[in-house]
């Protein structure tokens, strides 16, 4: 597609995609939910084929030397197809929010004024590598009633044109538009530029991916972004804790997978514990090896008990603090006790999910309260900030914005609120 063509076909897709939403806004319960246990059906129905095209995608990722973790993120297994599949049926047995009206209540005038749930209307979303991430996006926007365009990255473009069609098919099946679930056929990136400078079509813009893609499209993007930049993610081991279970949980956060952004990052000791915890959780980071950039108290510690794999003790820097490594690399500061971790954090962070652990009931209110990032836990593995382990049905992405949604952004987070009155021939008199 030349420039023009790429223009005309996003602005085609955004008006499309604005007609559908007026017939999504408007579908009953009873017909979204038919549409996403139907997509169930086809995803199972389908699992061979889908890997046909999903190989295609790997096979070009592979030639073009994308490094193996990268490959391994675009993967259609037969389990993640079950997963996408499973999660579109807990979306569909969850109650309805369309129309649902809150807080009712009587004035003195005599009306009564409340405020009624609503969708968004048209949301875009633009996301890098994994594939399942169609099916989450478009399952999320048909049971909030929205319509959606997706604009999946290029290394995932078969299997994603073959997820989007047994969408399409699904919302047709039931009743509903095609076009309520749209995807970027191109892998031109004018299309991304055109489509995050359509207010008239689209109501908010989603990103999903690197910090440089997120960077861009919050820089450029001529309507409201619902994002994060970083996952630089913290946990606070206080004195007092458990500290067989805080080396249980403080090595879940980092080790359970290194990729995802609720991956711990950063790892703050209480002094009074320092000595007690940072050789036992050394032992297992060194044993997995991982790196660790340590301020001089907490090198000190480490340096008796990791002594096979000195390499893996590295000097901190400033920059150490604030970095989303994404690896298996994490920094290790001593400090104080609360009130330095949560100081800390508060500077450092990315604002996206920090925990505490501690049997200090007074510590972990504090840490709840000042902490100021979208998730904030107690007693918890960071890597428990997702729409799913929350309760959500799925996620569309992890928000660390303050207005509207905060943290994981699931059904709540794609729909708004507008104020209802209702009366019985009141006026008003002054």
């Amino acid at each position: 597609m030349n420039a023009l063509n790429v223009s005309e076909y996003v602005q085609t897709l955004g008006v499309q995609a604005r007609m559908a939403s007026a017939r999504m806004a408007k579908a009953d319960a009873a017909t979204k939910n038919k549409a996403l246990r139907r997509l169930a059906e086809l995803l199972r129905a389908n699992v061979q084929a889908l890997q046909a095209d999903n190989a295609k995608d790997l096979e070009r990722a592979t030639a073009a030397g994308l490094a193996a973790p990268l490959v391994d993120r675009l993967k259609l297994t037969p389990k993640i197809i079950e997963t996408v599949a499973q999660g579109c049926e807990q979306l569909a047995a969850m109650p309805e929010l369309i129309g649902e009206i809150s807080g009712l209540k009587q004035q003195p005038s005599g009306i009564r004024v409340g405020q009624m749930r609503v969708p968004l209307g048209v949301f875009g979303m633009i996301f890098e590598s994994r594939p399942n991430v169609t099916i989450e996006a478009a399952s999320l926007s048909i049971k909030s009633g929205n319509a959606c365009i997706l604009r999946g990255g290029s290394e995932a473009i078969e299997s994603n044109k073959a997820l989007a069609r047994l969408v399409q098919r699904a919302l047709v099946d039931s009743g509903l538009p095609a076009d309520a679930v749209q995807l970027v056929q191109t892998t031109d990136r004018e299309a991304i530029g055109q489509l995050i400078a359509m207010p008239e079509y689209v109501d908010v813009i989603i990103p999903r991916g690197g910090k440089g893609l997120i960077e861009r499209i919050s820089r450029e993007a001529k309507m409201p972004v619902i994002k994060h930049l970083d996952g630089n993610c913290h946990v606070y081991v206080d004195d007092p804790c458990d500290i067989a279970m805080a080396v249980k949980v403080a090595d879940n956060a980092k080790t359970n997978k290194y990729s995802p952004c609720n991956a711990s990052e950063g790892l703050l000791v209480a002094r009074g514990v320092a000595a007690d915890f940072l050789p036992k959780i050394g032992a297992i980071f060194a044993a997995k090896g991982v790196e660790m950039r340590c301020d001089p108290e907490a090198k000190a510690i480490l340096a008796q008990s990791v002594r096979p794999v000195q390499a893996l003790l590295q000097d901190a820097t400033e920059q150490d603090w604030s970095e989303e490594y994404l690896a298996p690399i994490i920094s290790i500061k001593v400090v104080d006790g609360v009130d330095e971790a949560i100081a800390h954090i508060n500077r450092y962070s990315s604002h996206h999910t920090d925990a505490i652990l501690t049997r200090d009931h007074m510590h972990a209110q504090r840490f709840l309260r000042e902490v100021d990032s979208a998730s904030v836990m107690v007693n918890a593995s960071t890597r428990f900030a997702d729409g799913f382990e929350y309760g959500l049905g799925a996620e569309i992405g992890i928000s660390t914005d303050k207005f509207h949604a905060r943290g994981p952004v699931g059904l709540e987070g794609l729909t708004s609120l507008k104020w209802v009155v209702l009366g019985d021939g009141e006026i008003r008199s002054s």
